[in-house]
């Protein structure tokens, strides 16, 4: 008999094929369909504009129901898809306090970064966040997408910019709200952690009227509240993953506050205090470290300014200062609200109207208050909006105390030298806070139905993301030391609010992004050809995208250091692609595809794509694609933009050559220090293009068994990266304040303070360069497995979802990196790590009204090397690589070249106590297992967290409770 197509529309972008998921179903069509009772719906699978009956298409697709996310026991969405097996190096968490985008959530499919996944919401663009990850990549934060909003979330796994066009190099991920809604529905849940912090409560309405069948309408609203209490670092001390005491592992004591070696012997302390470094040292020889005794080993040249410390306490390490403000998980809070209409039209004519508004308030920082500068300051950066870099504002030459002058208000020297001042500026808040509120807006029109033969769908939308900044905890250099020479400022506290305000000033920032967008497919079939029907579809594309993110004022005119990174641009993209599919063959699907896109920043990319599908028998199907792929430069990379960032650790080149940091005329606290470096745009960038290849076959051996597997290489050419990161002939060229007085080895192998032969590196500037090629393969494996127990116990579902990487290799200007199972790309990725293997496995049991899930998430060791950044000695892979120093000037211990594998256990469970009430109970890290050390990444809540924060975040958030309800009326 002949298949005739029902007329439906055909441009709706969205997932609807089976695939892998740790609660997710993915059981292949042609199993589904060997009852043979039910009838035949055509639907639109991601990767095709053309609808079709078998849903396991020639590209793997991903599908996440309402019902999965429920099962799943997570709060937001942040957390559940960054348990994806697909979900590799480059993700961003929102435990990486230290990210440009912090508290913000970004999926990187493939391990190709942020940047190469496309995030759809009901099959559009969206606009990205208004802060680009690592100052960069654009991508779309799912962290406040509300769950009572999703009607399912669906990723392809392949590339499909053919579709699609720019950014979908690794795959798409396509978020579908809720179409409609009857009745009501309350529900509320709270939770909380074991070992304290993290409580988190969430609340949500959904009303909705109107039968599209019977009424011809709907409309309907959901809204959401979520409150996550923040975990400090200070909630899990006692951990080995949360110490800055690193002695008793063959390492460096970097607790705040005690001196050692690597800080000359003075650091800041519990309490503010004066040292004179001309003052006498003490005769003989240490014998701690076999060298002549200094200045800094004699306490008549500290004058400690309260009770709090004194010398023999602070050389015993007994004036620590407690880190009580760096968050291991930011506190946060969400009010998202969606409303929707749909109407029927004469005809088979739909229109759809919805509109969101999605707000997250969130605060992150840097951890201890800022610190007084002891010797001098070297000044601020000011970079302006057209590109230009002003160093050395407000650099001051000196910032130490004559004897016998005033110390800020109540306090003198009374040493007999110039003495320097150390300690925390009081009075102000955590170093580098920002309170964000990022508010995601969302007004889309879709219209659906069949005209002269064509399936259409016509859509149109204005969305945006802006992201207001409230900062605090900068310092006023010049401000804060014209108060301490006039004796007005207290170094012990009790200033006033107006006084503290100008030492350190709070002042605010607003970004914004923008796209509105334009969408018109049509589809038909056109004859029959072979052994099928030859069907056509076509659409047209626009968007308009604006990127409004100025620097703040005072970062831009340099009274305080640098804030956030600031971008101006836009960019126009008009695109028409097509679609053919035929059966020539009887059991073969083949379509082919393309895309020509126009860019007014760059000009025009072409991308094709053609896959197949051979299907001899319900049991088995072999299936393959090829496509090209291309991402666009945007406007942080060709427009008008600029930042400031630092990653890893070096010796700097004048003031410790030889990185011995008692080797003679060595500036120690300048071997391994991490420099800052300036981002700057570049006009003629390309865009990376890609070549990707998908071969894979799907099995149905008996019923309810589903077994898929799938290969995948893809080749990303011209990749736009910063030459300071991943360029191997980069030398650095460190603009330098003036020579200024520094401690310095001496010749007998004392330290004393002397001046300097060239200044401090201020920074080195980084230009974007197409240098950048990645080629990376893998498999990725789905078994799923549905079948009812006996005499009547109910059902068992069980999945299991698994991605391995053969190849991850990086080349840059001809020198090539293999990166899999290493803590590589870090330049590229955040030092998110690069492990080869990830997968995910859950167990339901449904029996009547009660419903368990237990879910397991596996995560591969990996090497905390990274070549690509020249971290390829395992003796030194903390500094080399993240930049810190907990085996600096020692041998690291083998042990920690490993980042060792990290398994959670997830428990949920839910209980219909009637139609209406349904009960849940859910304990997420039931085992609570705790995070392996990772010491080669940055990407976390800074020195004293040494894990992967991307990875491994539900062990640092510990065993999770939480209880919640639901009732539809």
């Amino acid at each position: 008999m002949k298949l005739r197509i029902k007329p439906m529309p055909v441009a709706i972008l969205q997932v609807i094929a089976s695939g892998a998921f740790s609660v997710a179903a993915l059981t292949p069509a042609m199993a589904q369909q060997a009852s043979g009772t039910e009838p035949v719906q055509r639907v639109v699978v991601t990767g095709s504009l053309i609808s079709r009956t078998d849903t396991e298409t020639a590209t793997p697709v991903q599908v996440i129901t309402a019902a999965d996310i429920q099962r799943s026991g997570k709060t937001s969405v942040a957390e559940l898809l960054s348990d994806l097996a697909s979900n590799g190096a480059g993700t961003l968490g929102t435990g990486f306090s230290g990210a440009f985008a912090n508290g913000a959530s970004g999926i990187s499919l493939r391990g190709l970064s942020v940047g190469a996944t496309l995030v759809l919401l009901d099959g559009h663009r969206v606009a990205p966040y208004a802060i680009g990850d690592d100052a960069q990549r654009s991508f779309v934060d799912v962290s406040n997408i509300p769950f009572d909003a999703i009607e399912s979330i669906e990723v392809l796994k392949a590339g499909a910019s053919s579709l699609y066009g720019s950014d979908a190099v690794a795959g798409v991920v396509n978020i579908k709200l809720k179409k409609s809604y009857n009745g009501t529905r309350l529900s509320a849940e709270g939770g909380t952690t074991q070992h304290g912090g993290g409580t988190t409560k969430r609340a949500s309405f959904s009303t909705g009227f109107g039968d599209l069948d019977a009424d011809g309408y709907n409309a309907f609203v959901t809204a959401e509240y979520r409150r996550q209490g923040g975990i400090k670092i200070s909630d899990r001390l006692g951990n080995d993953w949360n110490d800055r005491d690193w002695t008793a592992r063959g390492g460096n004591n970097l607790t705040l506050g005690v001196p050692t070696s690597l800080n000359n012997m003075l650091t800041q302390a519990n309490t503010p205090y004066l040292f004179n470094p001309s003052g006498p040292a003490l005769p003989g020889t240490n014998p701690a470290t076999n060298q002549p005794y200094s200045a800094t080993d004699n306490p008549v040249n500290y004058q400690f300014l309260n009770s709090n410390c004194d010398f023999t306490r602070y050389r015993a390490g007994q004036c620590a200062v407690a880190d009580n403000s760096s968050f291991i998980q930011p506190k946060t809070e969400n009010v998202n609200v969606l409303a929707g209409f749909t109407k029927k039209l004469a005809g088979d004519w739909e229109m759809g109207v919805k509109g969101s508004y999605f707000r997250r308030e969130s605060s992150n920082n840097r951890g201890v208050p800022p610190v007084f500068s002891p010797t001098s300051f070297a000044g601020n950066t000011a970079l302006s909006p057209d590109g230009t870099l002003t160093p050395r504002v407000g650099a001051l030459g000196a910032t130490t105390f004559p004897a016998g002058s005033a110390v800020g208000a109540g306090i003198t020297n009374n040493l007999p030298g110039t003495a320097r001042l150390y300690g925390y500026v009081p009075g102000t808040a955590a170093a580098s806070t920002s309170d964000n509120t990022a508010t995601a807006t969302r007004l889309a029109l879709d219209l659906n139905g069949t005209a002269y033969g064509w399936d259409m769908r016509l859509a149109g939308g204005l969305t945006e993301s802006k992201v207001e900044i409230d900062y605090s905890g900068y310092i006023d250099r010049n401000a804060l030391y014209n108060s301490l020479r006039s004796g007005t400022f207290n170094v012990l506290g009790g200033n006033s609010q107006a006084l503290t305000d100008t030492i350190s000033p709070r002042f605010s920032n607003t970004n914004t992004s923008k796209l509105n967008y334009a969408d018109a497919t049509a589809s038909r079939e056109l004859t029959q050809l072979g052994a099928g029907p030859l069907i056509f579809a076509a659409g047209l594309h626009w968007h308009k995208r604006e990127w409004d993110a100025p620097p703040s004022a005072l970062t831009a005119n340099g009274q305080v250091a640098s804030t956030s990174p600031f971008v101006f641009g836009s960019e126009t993209n008009t695109a028409a692609f097509a679609e053919l599919q035929a059966t020539l063959i009887k059991n073969v699907e083949t379509s082919i595809s393309g895309r020509y896109d126009r860019f007014d920043t760059y000009g025009h990319s072409f991308t094709p794509a053609a896959n197949f599908k051979w299907t001899p028998s319900k049991q088995f199907a072999l299936r393959g694609n090829f496509a090209r792929g291309f991402r666009a430069p945007n406007p942080a990379e060709s427009g008008s933009a600029g930042s400031f960032f630092s990653y890893n650790a070096i010796n700097d080149p004048v003031l410790c050559p030889t990185g011995d940091t008692k080797a003679v005329g060595s500036v120690p606290i300048y071997c391994s220090f991490t420099p800052v470096f300036v981002q700057q745009t570049s006009k003629n960038l390309s865009p990376e293009k890609s070549k990707s290849y998908d071969l894979g076959i799907v099995l149905a051996p008996i019923q309810g068994l589903g077994i898929t597997f799938d290969y995948y290489k893809i080749e990303l050419s011209n990749q736009i990266v910063s030459a300071a990161t991943s360029d191997p002939n980069y030398v650095p060229s460190f603009v330098r304040g003036a020579p200024v007085q520094m401690d310095t080895v001496q010749a007998d192998g004392s330290i004393a303070s002397v001046l300097s032969p060239v200044g401090p590196a201020l920074y080195a500037t980084s230009g974007y360069i197409n240098a950048g090629k990645t080629t990376t393969s893998g498999i990725e494996a789905a078994i799923n497995y549905r079948f009812n127990l006996p005499d009547g116990m109910g059902s068992l579902r069980t999945d299991l979802s698994a991605a391995h990487t053969f190849d991850y290799t990086q080349s840059v200007n001809g020198v090539s990196y293999q990166l899999a199972g290493t803590q590589g790309p870090s330049g590229v990725g955040g030092a998110t790590g690069n492990p080869k293997n990830r997968a995910q496995f859950s167990l339901t049991w449904a029996r009547g009204p009660l419903d368990v899930t237990t879910s397991v998430n596996y995560t591969s060791s990996f090497s905390s090397l990274d070549p690509s950044v020249g971290g390829t000695d395992c003796a030194s892979t903390g500094t080399d690589v993240g930049g810190r120093n907990y085996f600096a000037n020692t041998t690291q211990p083998d042990s920690y070249c490993r980042v060792a594998s990290f398994t959670t256990t997830n428990l949920n469970l839910q209980y219909k106590v009637t139609p209406n009430l349904t009960l849940k109970g859910t304990i997420l890290n039931v085992f609570d297992k705790a995070p392996p050390i990772d010491v080669g990444t940055y990407g976390n809540s800074g020195v004293q967290t040494a894990y992967n924060a991307s990875l491994h975040q539900a062990g640092a958030v510990g065993r999770f409770f939480s209880l919640g309800l639901g009732y539809t009326f």
